[in-house]
């Protein structure tokens, strides 16, 4: 990922008014997707589902489409607010939508709401109702107009965060004075993998098959070179419609992923922009009838996993003098190294090889330009005695509230003893 220049403007995501050349997304993008997938095996698409309408011509119509794109502004006030959650597994994102009288700007100007907590297995069914409390509004790419998505987290009734709300825990992480003096900025590179419906094997590759080996795919073009395109597009840009702070996208070295970078953000503002973007592309991989997939290696052999590498800085660090401190904080990361791991994303021991572009999950390391160390320092942050950090250990399907939390508690807050430190800067070779 590019260095880290500048956090945004805005700490919160408000919703605005639709720009009038602005659109929902809609079924007819996928049309030039759906052409390209294997012939071999019938593809399942969203044109399933659809209801559909015989022409004349022996030609067919989508008869929903056009209330589907229906712009309701010019006739009610009322808008749709999709409310979104992670659930039982930790990985996997929930939503329901209800009706608001008006349209909003803050997450305090919504009610709280309830769900079922014993149909995502985050309750029991004698006790199932758990509370969603509003925290941040993002413009909705689906339907349009003044409709928006909230991201939420989950809590008791009686008001204590349950297990799987890592959110809660992150905010007062990021809530602590030294933390906040320290204004950490975060850029996540989000990997995903793309997977055929029907097979639930890597979009473009031979059913049952395989491609020709790593190389040609990394940032290609090509029929035969680049798979899933049209879906990373149209994520960029419903992420950029949204309000995310999506800062780019390529094509991955396995045929078939893909990874779109999200940042510089501040604080908390890192989990809820990368939660929310997980969502569009959940709901965009449906509509295209693929199967998006953040498994952390998810084709065995001789192929590269799937990271979510997190670039990380703070306000010390981007200054004169900044190398030394990221220096310290590679220290404390060393220390703390197992307990990174344990909350890094669920298979990462299959991701994490010491092949692949990745270091062994066993061993802390750290090195400049070494995309094969644990914590990667850039050219220019060595040259320029400040910058930012790269932890690679990351896997895709972690949790960003639980990463990036982490990472500012062992720099800004965790103090490790003399002697611990002493020892881990002699082991790494490290001068602070």
């Amino acid at each position: 990922m590019a260095q880290i220049l500048a956090p945004p403007t805005q700490w919160r995501i408000r919703s605005t008014k639709t720009s009038p050349n602005a659109s929902p997304i809609t079924s007819n993008m996928w049309s030039s997707f759906l052409l390209r997938q294997n012939k071999k095996v019938a593809p399942i698409s969203s044109a399933k589902f659809r209801v559909l309408a015989i022409k004349s011509d022996g030609s067919t119509i989508n008869r929903l489409e056009g209330l589907l794109n229906l712009d309701v502004s010019p006739y009610t006030d009322k808008i749709i607010a999709e409310y979104i959650w992670i659930g039982g597994t930790g990985v996997d994102v929930r939503s329901k939508s209800r009706t608001l009288s008006k349209p909003v700007e803050h997450p305090s100007e919504l009610p709280k709401w309830n769900y079922d907590g014993s149909s995502t297995g985050q309750a029991p069914g004698e006790d199932s109702e758990v509370i969603l409390y509003p925290q941040a509004i993002f413009k909705d790419p689906f339907r349009g107009g003044n409709h928006i998505l909230v991201i939420c987290d989950a809590y008791t009734p009686a008001g204590e965060p349950i297990p799987t709300n890592k959110r809660h825990r992150a905010a007062e992480i990021f809530g602590n004075p030294k933390v906040q003096a320290e204004i950490p900025w975060y850029g996540i590179e989000q990997e995903y993998t793309l997977l055929q419906t029907n097979v639930k094997w890597p979009l473009g590759w031979p059913v049952g098959g395989y491609p020709g080996p790593q190389g040609p795919y990394y940032c290609s073009a090509g029929a035969d070179k680049s798979f899933g395109r049209d879906i990373s597009d149209a994520h960029y840009k419903a992420c950029l419609y949204a309000g995310i702070n999506i800062s780019g996208t390529n094509g991955e070295v396995m045929p078939g992923q893909w990874e779109y970078q999200v940042g510089p953000s501040v604080g908390i503002e890192a989990g809820d922009h990368i939660w929310a973007s997980r969502y569009i592309l959940e709901r965009i991989t449906e509509q295209a009838g693929v199967v998006l997939t953040l498994d952390p290696k998810p084709i065995e052999g001789d192929w590269n996993g799937a990271g979510a590498h997190t670039n990380y800085s703070t306000k010390s660090m981007r200054e004169d003098g900044g190398f030394e401190v990221i220096k310290k904080a590679i220290l404390n990361l060393s220390l703390r190294h197992k307990d990174h791991i344990s909350a890094y994303g669920e298979g990462n021991e299959r991701r994490l090889t010491g092949k692949h572009e990745t270091a062994s999950i066993n061993t802390f390391s750290w090195g400049v330009a070494n995309r094969g160390c644990s914590i990667r320092v850039g050219r220019d942050t060595e040259k320029n005695g400040k910058g930012y950090l790269e932890d690679r250990r990351p896997a895709s399907n972690m949790d960003p509230y639980v990463v990036t939390a982490l990472l500012a508690e062992t720099t800004l807050l965790w103090e490790p003893t003399l002697e611990a430190e002493a020892l881990a800067a002699q082991k790494l070779s490290l001068k602070v």
